[in-house]
């Protein structure tokens, strides 16, 4: 008897905040042993076509992104993750709020950057923007900018409340998440919530926001996850079984911004296959 494929969907490249680039990525999810991978880079599709070109024999690709959501309820707002799979990239609403995204994430790191630097901390956003090399710009760029000037020795550590975990943090724009759903639906991809109930981000999503948004076609819920503790993971997979949800697992590779390797966690096969099924966005996953 064959043994499971293993699948790991989320992973980012250097397209946005990993240090990977979409070759390496690709390469290196081989090289670990997975049959499926996918690329999963912040509101961005950048990494899509350079992944493909560099796709071993063997290994085959999601194309997807990670929306960067926003819940807006009665008393308070709540920052989401949606994982976005196999949508069309050129679906005209979900481009636009993907570059209005980006274009607002860039904006908020500068003034971060602006803040460090009138505390006298000796940070250059030129140079924050060569190192993101054209990705997607986003505080892990900042903590890299950190460690080189010696202030931290960390990913971590620069995300902690002295940084910009809470002295250097600023809000960000995001898309409303119901709109999230709404439109990568639309786009004909698959939407997943990424890590929802992992507490030691912070504030979590309740289960009435998750009924909410599956009742308006979210498809599944990421319980497998570093972030999640073992009680969590065991509340995600009730909930979407309760909800009729799919079940990911999945690393959230960084590359070295992250201690998790490449296919720490696993999807199973049969939600694998419910996401390429409902998908009606981009023409299949591509196969190496």
């Amino acid at each position: 008897m064959s043994a499971a494929p293993r699948i790991d969907l989320h992973a980012h490249s250097t397209a946005s905040d990993g240090t990977l680039s979409p070759a390496e990525l690709v390469r290196a999810a081989a090289e670990s042993g997975l049959d499926v991978v996918a690329i999963t880079d912040h509101d961005t599709t950048a990494g899509w076509a350079p992944a493909l070109r560099a796709l071993p024999t063997g290994l085959s690709l999601v194309r997807g992104a990670e929306l960067s959501c926003r819940w807006y309820g009665e008393r308070s707002t709540l920052s989401l993750h949606l994982l976005a799979y196999l949508f069309d990239p050129e679906a005209p609403e979900l481009v636009a709020e993907l570059a209005r995204v980006r274009a607002a994430r860039e904006e908020r790191g500068e003034r971060i950057v602006a803040l460090l630097r009138a505390d006298g901390i000796d940070v250059s956003w030129p140079q924050i923007l060569t190192g993101a090399a054209g990705g997607t710009v986003g505080r892990p760029h900042i903590a890299q900018a950190l460690i080189r000037a010696g202030l931290v020795t960390t990913t971590a550590e620069a995300f902690g409340a002295a940084w910009l975990g809470e002295r250097y943090r600023l809000p960000k724009e995001d898309i409303d998440v119901f709109r999230a759903v709404r439109l990568v639906r639309a786009a004909g991809g698959v939407p997943v919530l990424a890590h929802p109930l992992a507490s030691r981000r912070g504030r979590v999503a309740p289960d009435e926001l998750i009924a909410e948004l599956a009742a308006i076609g979210l498809a599944g819920l990421e319980a497998d996850h570093e972030d999640h503790s073992p009680a969590e993971r065991a509340h995600v997979h009730a909930l979407a079984g309760e909800l009729g949800l799919l079940v990911t697992g999945s690393s959230d590779f960084h590359g070295t911004h992250k201690s998790v390797r490449l296919g720490a966690f696993t999807t199973a096969p049969e939600a694998y296959e419910r996401i390429v099924a409902e998908a009606r966005g981009v023409t299949g996953v591509a196969s190496g």
